[in-house]
């Protein structure tokens, strides 16, 4: 028979690596809230995140439940909700924004340097205080509310939007198993990969970024619309497509997910081009959802024109940018900056083909509806003119659920890692202090090889 690696999850190396990794989490929100009176706090704060991503890989091999693993995720979190906003400033440009919606002003259309409070700006980052919200009216009602009801005071606008987060993910929590049941994989490996993931701790519960909130409404969505379509039950399909339609009221790469259900109706009503059409007319329900919150929010259609505001600032990371660094390494800025615009265009060229291609395959039957949400999202993230460390849970989500054991499961897990320890944890500008960063990830990497050394020796339970 196989040879099958396996351990009890309540006893032995799982619970091991569950408490190394709370103990990791906690190391990094104790050095986060320390790193401006202790010299070594940066350091305590990268061995953490370090601790947590040794942990969460280590338990790849060891397979413990999906109880057992929800559980491991609310303790490695609970210390996060309680630390200062990491590898991220961005929410305070939600408290900026939510300012200036709260004075009747259009966060889409004015930026918080002209409509929100001198103090509301000096925390916003230097790159987005003179940038109007790219986000939807739903999260811009999101801004409002929590801009009213904390008057402004920043730490208790922190701890709504940490509350805001924490419900996106607990929606996510509940879509991703039943994805994984939808494409036929281990809902296990599915949370372990997907759900898990350090950078679902970093950057959604950390770093409070919105993609929770739009993650959530759109993977909760597709699996509501998707379990609908054998009976046909209409209601349910519809409200599926609502809830996709308000995700993308936070952030627009959720009405890929559209996509996906509206193919997946047009194949349960016997497939072929004239019903692809006809399903993805149907999707006009998702229409009157933008209209409905869009007048709800009274925030107008500006937000439309301010979706390219995170292009705005040339992302290292993005390939579509890479040949333009090299252009204007050689031929100067100018010639650069040309090619980065030339390159963009090629890129969403790339996208849009990609896309067609994923959906042809998906209505003849070749790939399951949930892998070509992945495949749809891998192909925006890599292509798109910005990648951010938290723009990877757009596709590592969706492919955690799909992906079978093997080669590629292993190549998104490396991906996963490698990112979530590439951008320092605290949030801010790093400038000025490259000494101390490059001290503190020196510190930090011994500190975890030497938990890396101690942990490889504790033995794996091997079931016959």
């Amino acid at each position: 028979m196989q040879t099958l690696t396996y351990r009890e999850p309540a006893t032995g190396t799982s619970e091991l690596l569950r408490w190394t990794g709370f103990g990791g989490a906690a190391l990094l929100t104790a050095g986060a809230w320390a790193t401006r009176a202790v010299p070594l706090a940066l350091a305590a704060a990268i061995a953490g995140a370090g601790l947590v991503v040794l942990s969460w890989g280590l338990l790849g091999r060891v397979s413990p439940d999906a109880q057992w693993l929800r559980r491991t995720l609310a303790w490695w979190c609970a210390p996060l909700v309680l630390a200062p906003p990491l590898f991220s400033a961005d929410v305070f440009s939600y408290l900026a924004q939510g300012e200036v919606a709260a004075r009747g002003l259009d966060p889409n259309v004015v930026s918080p340097a002209v409509g929100a409070s001198a103090e509301a700006v000096a925390r916003v980052g230097v790159y987005w205080r003179e940038t109007p919200s790219p986000y939807g009216p739903l999260f811009t009602t999101v801004e409002r509310t929590i801009a009213q009801v904390t008057g402004g005071d920043p730490v208790v606008g922190i701890v709504l939007y940490r509350l805001v987060a924490v419900l996106g993910l607990l929606l996510v929590v509940w879509a991703v198993p039943r994805l994984a049941a939808l494409a036929g994989t281990s809902g296990r490996k599915a949370l372990w990969l997907g759900v898990l993931n350090p950078l679902v701790l970093w950057h959604l519960i950390g770093g409070v970024h919105n993609d929770a909130l739009m993650l959530g409404l759109m993977l909760s969505g597709t699996v509501v619309a998707l379990h609908a379509l054998p009976e046909l039950r209409w209601w349910q399909f519809t409200a599926g497509v609502v809830l996709i339609g308000l995700g993308a009221q936070v952030k627009l790469p959720a009405l890929v997910a559209l996509a996906v259900v509206g193919t997946a109706l047009a194949r349960r009503l016997g497939g072929g081009w004239l019903r692809f059409v006809v399903a993805g007319s149907g999707m006009v329900v998702a229409t009157v959802v933008v209209s409905v919150v869009t007048s709800a929010s009274g925030s107008g259609f500006g937000w439309v024109q301010a979706l390219g505001t995170p292009s705005k600032v040339n992302s290292w990371m993005a390939p579509t940018n890479w040949p333009g660094y090299l252009a204007g390494a050689v031929f100067g800025p100018e010639s650069g900056q040309a090619m980065i615009s030339s390159a963009r265009i090629a890129g969403l060229v790339l996208i849009l083909c990609g896309i067609a291609v994923v959906l042809r395959r998906q209505l003849r039957g070749g790939i399951s509806e949930v892998t070509g949400l992945g495949l749809m999202m891998s192909v925006i993230v890599v292509l798109g003119p910005v990648i951010q460390p938290w723009y990877l849970l757009w596709a590592v989500l969706p492919l955690a659920a799909c992906l079978p054991e093997g080669a590629w499961r292993t190549r998104v897990a490396w991906v996963a890692g490698v990112f979530a320890l590439l951008v320092p944890p605290l949030a801010g500008n790093f400038a000025g202090r490259v000494p101390e960063l490059i001290t503190a990830y020196v510190l930090g990497i011994a500190a975890v090889g030497g938990a890396f050394f101690l942990l490889r020796r504790v033995p794996v339970a091997v079931q016959n």
